[in-house]
């Protein structure tokens, strides 16, 4: 053994846990830093975010912002991929994080109300409330058209209703064919 190999063991082999019990087991430190924790023993760590968030630091340049933070955060929890359809860049989708509560609803930018959509399904959830007026328009012509017999304008709207079924668009709204 090396003399650096020695120091590095006294070093960690002298660090106590911070609590113990049955098959659990608590450090306070460097969890990178302690050789007593066994390969392939952890099953959660714990840590105080956000680290080097508009910290100035001498030892390196992270002029990361909060929303910056927390965007990277939530695609990270979400494996960098859309929590609808599953697909990432490496399908070569864009990624957008999106507020689950919107913000003009009172919102808030925090890694829960958060979630890492595709750039289709981020477009789809912000249209909904513009399609269901939309979709509620169409149905009501549908509906004149059919009580007056105009076959053309009934058509017309029943194309336009079938694709908000194939996109699974406002399926809260129903109409009857």
């Amino acid at each position: 053994m090396t003399s650096k190999q020695n120091s590095i063991n006294e070093s960690t082999e002298n660090v106590k846990p911070y609590f113990r019990q049955n098959n659990i087991v608590i450090y306070n430190d460097d969890i990178l830093n302690i050789s007593a924790i066994p390969s392939n023993s952890i099953d959660l760590i714990v840590t105080s975010p956000p680290y080097n968030v508009d910290v100035n630091s001498t030892s390196h340049t992270d002029n990361l912002s909060y929303e910056d933070y927390l965007e990277f955060t939530q695609k990270k929890r979400d494996g960098f991929k859309c929590v609808i359809c599953g697909k990432g860049i490496k399908d070569g989708v864009e990624l957008h994080v999106d507020h689950i509560k919107p913000k003009y609803l009172g919102g808030e930018s925090t890694i829960e109300n958060g979630q890492t959509l595709c750039a289709q399904h981020n477009f789809i959830k912000k249209t909904l409330n513009q399609t269901e007026t939309g979709k509620k328009m169409f149905i009501r012509l549908y509906e004149l058209a059919k009580s007056e017999g105009n076959e053309e304008l009934k058509k017309f709207c029943t194309e336009i209703l079938k694709i908000y079924e194939k996109f699974n668009m406002n399926c809260h709204i129903v109409w009857k064919k």
